[in-house]
């Protein structure tokens, strides 16, 4: 059978005020190119389909849509909650995806509602574990998580997903392709650079040894960055189909496209997925700023300028596509660089302030005329 592996779609993300609607628009449908092309037998969405748990109605049709485009490629379609992810509110849509022939996990429930059964187009018969999201509280209860060290809650999140996945993998069969979807963290995978860095550190990680032997392929989300884990079987997690932010501006985004039997071992494809609209960080002084060509890429600025009041506005003029404008740090004094600490006692917000930006290497006598001004007119309103 063939598997297409996709998770961390994010959509409704918002970065630096700038909304990426069009970008997820068109990641999804280079998913759903790859869908047409390579006709898999099931496409699993491995969590996160949204960036925040309470969507708008805009997101809802981007990902809806996106779903029953790809269901109509005549793949079975399994989603899972990710920690972005609402998992109630995923799970409320299920009338409408068992309608549309779409299989929608979004929250832990009874046991045996993930472990899903399924039959290719040739007749081979596939068992689906599907894990969303678990939160540590979850796990374990928060009467005991009181009563336990930090590594102690690890150890016993690590030990309910292990026995969790063992429970629902004694559903599986010598003669079925066994598989498992989830979103997690696995102890030495790598992160994407924008993954929510409390859902990702060491007490949400697990070792790969939850993952049984009599599994064909583990098809993970949570971590943005395509990759293979070393595990006891065949351990991936997809990446997400566009850079989220510029911490991941150099992952190379794509899907996973699997060939696998039950007899024979996991085949892995990367199919490259095209970026609409890159992300992209340069540096210089406002002369080279002004020679760049940086296309239709969204940047982040990393100015080689002394600060100064409206610095923002002139790389902005220069370079519309900027959305975050920051001095580069070779050119901040580092600790201990400043003036010493002055005595706060007699002075005034003005001077104080002038202070502050003397210590952050931010002096700029505008600046400080522009607090002048906001400070009179704040107290004498």
């Amino acid at each position: 059978m063939r598997v297409l592996h996709t998770s961390d779609w994010h959509v409704g993300k918002v970065l630096k005020g700038q909304s990426r609607s069009a970008d997820h628009i068109a990641a999804i449908n280079g998913l759903v190119d790859v869908a047409k092309a390579e006709q898999p037998d099931l496409i699993v969405v491995a969590g996160d389909l949204y960036d925040t748990a309470s969507p708008t109605a805009e997101s809802t049709k981007i990902v809806t849509r996106g779903l029953s485009a790809l269901r109509k490629t005549g793949a079975d379609v399994v989603v899972i909650g990710g920690n972005h992810d609402n998992g109630k509110a995923l799970d409320a849509l299920r009338p409408w995806a068992d309608a549309a022939g779409i299989t929608i996990r979004g929250a832990i429930g009874r046991p045996e509602e993930h472990l899903i059964p399924g039959t290719t187009r040739d007749g081979e018969q596939w068992r689906l574990v599907a894990l969303p999201f678990l939160s540590q509280r979850y796990a374990v209860r928060a009467s005991e998580m009181f009563d336990l060290t930090a590594a102690e809650i690890t150890q016993s999140y690590a030990h309910y997903i292990g026995d969790l996945i063992n429970h629902l993998a004694q559903g599986f069969a010598a003669d079925t392709v066994n598989l498992l979807t989830a979103h997690l963290t696995v102890i030495g995978a790598t992160m994407g650079g924008g993954e929510r860095e409390a859902h990702s550190i060491m007490g949400y990680a697990v070792p790969a040894t939850v993952f049984p032997s009599s599994l064909h392929y583990a098809a993970l989300g949570h971590l943005h960055r395509a990759q293979s884990v070393a595990g006891p079987c065949p351990i991936r997690y997809s990446g997400s189909p566009l850079p989220i932010d510029f911490g991941e501006e150099e992952n190379l985004v794509s899907v996973a496209v699997v060939d696998v039997t039950a007899g024979i071992a996991a085949r892995v494809r990367e199919v490259p997925l095209p970026v609409v609209t890159p992300l992209r960080t340069v540096r210089g002084t406002l002369a080279q700023l002004s020679t760049l060509d940086t296309g239709d890429a969204w940047l982040r600025v990393y100015v080689q300028e002394s600060p100064r009041a409206g610095l923002r506005e002139e790389v902005q003029d220069l370079l519309p596509k900027a959305l975050e404008v920051r001095i580069d740090p070779k050119l901040l004094p580092g600790p201990g660089a400043g003036p010493g600490e002055a005595p706060r006692a007699g002075r005034s917000a003005g001077e104080l302030f002038a202070d502050y930006l003397d210590q952050r290497g931010h002096a700029d006598e505008a600046t400080v005329a522009l607090f002048h001004r906001l400070h009179d007119e704040v107290m004498h309103s």
